[in-house]
């Protein structure tokens, strides 16, 4: 008898075992410049993302995995982030000039 189904089983089952969060958040700019990198989400989740990325990122795309390499280094050029408040966003910071 072949062991390849309880391999597969057991890979669906690691798979199904991970959070459904994602890792890595990266938000890229209409130019394709990554605007946002973090383990944070920039936008509140449990919302439709087109309702809530073009509140902190107009035009731009949000692209999330469970590959946490290259998201060590947080990047955050975003007017409003969800890093700080419930419900996804806190206003624009006013030290900017």
């Amino acid at each position: 008898m072949s062991m390849l189904p309880y391999a597969a089983i057991a890979l669906v089952g690691a798979f199904a075992s991970q959070s459904a969060a994602a890792a890595c958040y990266r938000v890229y700019a209409p130019n394709q410049e990554i605007v946002y990198r973090a383990s944070t989400p920039p936008v509140d989740m449990s919302r439709e993302i087109h309702e809530t990325l073009p509140r902190v990122a107009p035009g731009g795309t949000l692209v999330f995995s469970l590959d946490e390499q290259g998201c060590e280094i947080t990047i955050n050029k975003l007017p409003l982030t969800a890093v700080s408040a419930p419900g996804g966003m806190r206003p624009a910071r006013a030290d900017r000039g």
